[in-house]
């Protein structure tokens, strides 16, 4: 199973919500798809979630404009 490190790539402040370059997560997947586009980038969101307490679908950053997405396992 692959793991993911996903990191913001740029401050954001929207819908109330901060997000700060660096902020970043790890990620394992059952696929070796994208983890922010498999089941609607649920793990990621999850994951963001549990470490920061942040909603990054509610700030409408899950896409790779704000998101950087490395595989390192």
């Amino acid at each position: 199973m692959p793991l993911y490190r996903i990191t913001m790539k740029q401050r954001i402040y929207t819908n109330n919500i901060r997000l700060e370059p660096g902020m970043r997560v790890d990620v394992v997947s059952n696929s070796f798809g994208n983890p922010i586009y498999l089941n609607g980038g649920q793990l990621v969101i999850d994951a963001f979630k549990r470490i920061y307490g942040v909603d990054i679908k509610k700030a409408g950053v899950l896409n790779s404009v704000y998101l950087q997405i490395k595989r390192i396992g």
